[in-house]
């Protein structure tokens, strides 16, 4: 008998993780609207809270561990299918930073009026991935793929720009992280934040290994990668406009530093991700 195609939009009312699809980290990308009690997970080797009100995205092949749920614990789920999602990334720089920003930081702290528009986005999004019998049917799901993506988008970027006016008197560590988000598409050495922080780089990397566990170096390397694999996801945008865009030097010293994080070249990297 043939193996039934997997859902590409599941949406769902949960109480655990016992009610989530058995392989959801690999194939959906998932988004939670946390709507009672409480959840804590382990994502980048950071602990984090999630209560009532908040709401996480997590990428699919995030490495996320320890998930444990209060006994009151109720959300809102919606699993979108990892390969519908990138096939449908509209082409648009300006949402970068915010994106980037929530693939570090998965919690998100809507106010009322994106808590609704967060809702009303699930239900648009799985009630199109119902209607199969329309003649337009892929079509139509594309583009409401689309609309999603970018009304996700805009409550990202509401947040990351009330985060960045809140940051300015931050510690130096999330300075830090801050400064991250603002230049790490074109700055990747340590030198360049401890300068704008006025410490050495030495100290910087004690002050990120004290709070984190890890040096700013390691932090400055998963943000650059993130950045790559959000790039080399748009097929849009062809490997030299990548290259350029994040002020390599030459395509070949682009495609060493892809291999140095990805483990494989940006060629290669697309053709697994088709």
């Amino acid at each position: 008998m043939e193996a039934m195609e997997k859902p590409k939009i599941i949406l769902l009312k949960a109480s655990g993780s016992e009610e989530f699809p058995k392989d959801f980290q690999k194939k959906y990308h998932t988004h939670i609207f946390c709507q009672r009690g409480s959840t804590r997970f382990i994502f980048n080797n950071r602990t984090f809270d999630c209560k009532q009100g908040e709401f996480i995205f997590w990428l699919a092949d995030n490495a996320i561990s320890e998930l444990n749920f209060s006994k009151n614990f109720k959300a809102t789920i919606l699993f979108v299918d990892k390969q519908l999602l990138s096939d449908n990334y509209p082409n648009l720089n300006t949402a970068t930073d915010a994106i980037l920003h929530h693939r570090v930081n998965p919690i998100l702290h809507p106010d009322k009026i994106n808590k609704e528009r967060i809702l009303k986005n699930f239900q648009s999004l799985y009630s199109k991935s119902l209607e199969t019998n329309n003649r337009f049917y892929n079509e139509i799901l594309k583009l409401q793929m689309q609309l999603f993506i970018l009304e996700m988008w805009d409550i990202f970027m509401d947040q990351l720009e009330r985060r960045n006016r809140t940051l300015q008197s931050g510690t130096l560590y999330e300075r830090f992280v801050h400064l991250l988000d603002l230049h790490c598409m074109k700055n990747r050495e340590v030198q360049f934040y401890s300068d704008q922080l006025h410490i050495t780089a030495k100290y910087l990397n004690q002050i990120c290994k004290a709070n984190t566990g890890i040096t700013a170096s390691q932090w400055i390397q998963r943000y650059t990668k993130d950045r790559i694999v959000l790039l080399l996801e748009n097929k849009k945008l062809n490997i030299s406009e990548i290259s350029d865009e994040m002020g390599f030097s030459s395509h070949s010293f682009f495609t060493r530093y892809v291999k140095k994080v990805l483990g494989v070249s940006p060629s290669e990297y697309r053709n697994l991700v088709k």
